[in-house]
């Protein structure tokens, strides 16, 4: 039994081993994500991780068992320790899973790199909201063809129409609107509201004609809401996944 017993101690040396190792590699999963060049080492550190994890986890499993197998029954293997070498293993796994989560996560928000990066910098994104600001909310929009006729309505954040023009017959390109703050009945609403654009475009069949709005001003803060990277610009929340340009600032 002597020899059994050795043989034992033998392995549970050979998987403390193996879950140290492992342990190593996950923690290389956690390399920063700052800029493109950190996103792209940080997803081969977790591919990396990944497949190292895949082949220790068959070696663990047959290990443990053999452990199991070959322990002294007069002196079995202690449970705590046991447990310990599983909690271990399922410690690597979610570890490394987080990594790869959160990697995900940055890589998706934003296609211009790390969101905290553009704090300061003039950007341009689709948006179709604005706040009143100064008693004025402005937008920019493009039409994609000649328009025989553009509705503007603006509506408030219960859905409600405050403003309606018809800027009539508008060529193709890009432009800016403002909105005067003001409702339909000529009363000046309060700054601090959060409003927004519809556009409505056809040509002269009466065929809508394709149209885009955007907020173009400096990221002032970078907030998480709901698991979604949102920019303030012009005070208004705007994702970051919506950024289409990014100007460095004089």
């Amino acid at each position: 039994m002597g020899a059994v017993s050795t043989g034992s101690n033998s392995v549970t040396q050979s998987l403390s081993s193996l879950l140290g190792t492992n342990n190593s590699s996950g923690s290389t999963g956690t390399t920063g994500t700052s800029g493109s060049s950190g996103s792209s080492s940080t997803g081969q550190n977790i591919a990396g991780a990944q497949q190292s994890l895949a082949g220790d986890q068959q070696t663990f499993l047959k290990l443990l068992t053999t452990q199991l197998q070959n322990q002294d029954p007069l002196n079995p293997m202690d449970t705590d320790q046991f447990t310990q070498q599983l909690v271990a293993m399922t410690g690597v796994q979610q570890q490394i899973l987080t990594n790869e989560l959160l990697q995900q996560l940055v890589g998706n928000q934003t296609g211009v790199g790390n969101p905290v990066d553009l704090l300061g910098k003039a950007v341009t994104a689709t948006s179709n909201q604005a706040t009143l600001q100064g008693g004025q909310a402005n937008w920019m929009y493009t039409t994609a063809a000649q328009s025989a006729d553009v509705q503007m309505t603006v509506t408030n954040d219960l859905g409600q129409t405050v403003a309606q023009q018809d800027l009539g017959a508008v060529a193709p390109g890009q432009y800016t609107y403002s909105w005067n703050g003001k409702d339909q009945n000529g009363v000046q609403l309060p700054d601090g509201g959060t409003y927004t654009l519809a556009i409505k475009a056809i040509d002269a069949s009466g065929n809508t004609v394709s149209t885009a709005s955007y907020q173009q001003g400096t990221v002032t803060s970078v907030n998480n809401s709901g698991g979604q990277v949102l920019l303030d610009i012009n005070g208004a929340p705007v994702p970051a996944s919506s950024v289409v340009q990014v100007q460095q600032t004089q």
